[in-house]
């Protein structure tokens, strides 16, 4: 008997029908005698309808109460879950964030896991329930509910399998699996049967919207496998596993990319020290995410430093940083967001030299200019122009033989 976290999104839950459909799979699995916790995400479009409400009271809604709102999506998923397990013979149990109870930080919209009590979960699976658990959300320590931000139903699963020691994660959604890069851009993108945590890491980081990060960083912290699949067939999908030493005979594994990101630059900060530390402590105290950071060399004292963070951040980075700037005495600031990061990703790029030679040069071809590059042991992100983000993806998979028939060693 295995102990089996499975978690379903919302395109998966997106109307009565698939409820049923899901508990349906989930029984049919549970009958082979294994023990099923499953976490749901909110039906389809339905966090966005609750934003929206919110936004049509106030601009500028209070983070305390929208996470109180937009958890109740998952409530509902949950509950209508548990129902049709009972409505075809099995018992199940719907809980929430606060009842399990899954302990996060303060930081209402993007709060992080603690720690998971396990004890109820445990005793509703002893007897002999399916144990299904709203994903998405949490509780502080002060007893109000949080949310995980986007993607946080993945966070949830992962970190319920390893509190619970399962066998196996799996991941259900509306692809069969993680692919070299988006098929929707490249028609030739293929299905890896195995990707490390660390290619997963990279890969969700830099745009791939398959599994959010968090949820492999515990993956790979607690050993976790995820499964990712298809919750539309029985098809099997992509492991996410620890590395092995075949995955390095590849040099890159796949490329990703992201038009979620500004860039913001500051014109002649003063070339002093501390002045870094002055410009980035308001972001990062207000809960934003920098990426890419590029400093000039110095001229008469002065210098240029621009970074990257996501559009939806942008407004507010920008208001925080104009207000420093003017504080330093600093020219001016300047916002883009028609810019996009295309990355190549692969552990072979450890042993394989060459491959940002390829990159550069595959991009010079095409006439895309790079504004910026940074670079990890398995990772090479270049910022370009958004217009020309699907073109790179193509001939990046191209020119790293991604577009070959044969498969990634795995």
């Amino acid at each position: 008997m295995a102990l089996i976290v499975q978690k379903y999104g919302g395109t998966s839950v997106g109307s009565i029908e698939k409820i049923r459909a899901v508990a349906e799979r989930v029984i049919e699995t549970s009958i082979q005698g294994n023990q099923m916790v499953i976490v749901l995400s909110a039906m389809a479009g339905q966090t966005d309808g609750l934003i929206k409400l919110a936004n049509d009271i106030t601009e500028d809604p209070d983070s305390r109460e929208l996470d109180v709102l937009v958890s109740t999506g998952e409530q509902i998923s949950v509950a209508l879950f548990a129902m049709a397990v009972k409505t075809m013979g099995y018992d199940a149990r719907s809980l929430l964030g606060f009842q399990v109870a899954i302990h996060t930080d303060h930081l209402f919209g993007k709060a992080r896991i603690h720690d998971i009590e396990t004890d109820r979960i445990i005793r509703n699976l002893d007897q002999g329930r399916i144990v299904t658990v709203a994903g998405f959300q949490g509780l502080d320590d002060h007893g109000d509910i949080t949310t995980l931000g986007r993607g946080g139903s993945d966070t949830t699963a992962v970190a319920l399998a390893a509190a619970l020691k399962a066998d196996v994660c799996e991941i259900f959604t509306d692809v069969n699996g993680v692919y070299t890069t988006d098929p929707n851009i490249c028609p030739r993108a293929k299905k890896m049967d195995f990707i490390s945590y660390e290619e997963m890491l990279e890969m969700a980081s830099l745009g791939a919207k398959v599994l959010e990060i968090r949820s492999v960083e515990f993956a790979k912290k607690f050993d976790v496998p995820i499964h990712v699949r298809s919750t539309f067939t029985n098809e099997r999908g992509t492991m996410v596993v620890a590395e092995t030493k075949d995955m390095e005979k590849v040099a890159v594994s796949g490329v990703a990319y992201n038009k979620n990101e500004a860039r913001v630059t500051i014109r002649k900060v003063p070339d002093q020290p501390g002045i870094a530390s002055r410009i980035f402590d308001p972001v990062f105290r207000a809960g934003i995410v920098v990426d890419m950071i590029v400093q000039n060399t110095s001229q008469d004292g002065l210098t240029d430093l621009t970074f990257t963070v996501l559009k939806t951040d942008f407004y507010k980075t920008m208001k925080l940083v104009s207000d420093i700037a003017a504080e330093i005495g600093a020219e001016r600031v300047l916002g883009d967001e028609d810019i996009a990061k295309v990355s190549i990703i692969g552990v072979g790029m450890r042993t394989h030299a060459g491959v940002a030679k390829t990159m550069f040069a595959t991009l010079a071809k095409e006439n895309i200019n790079i504004m910026m590059i940074s670079t990890s042991e398995i990772k090479i992100s270049c910022l370009i122009e958004e217009k020309y983000t699907e073109l790179a993806v193509r001939v990046l998979h191209k020119a790293f033989g991604l577009d070959d028939e044969k498969e990634k060693a795995s």
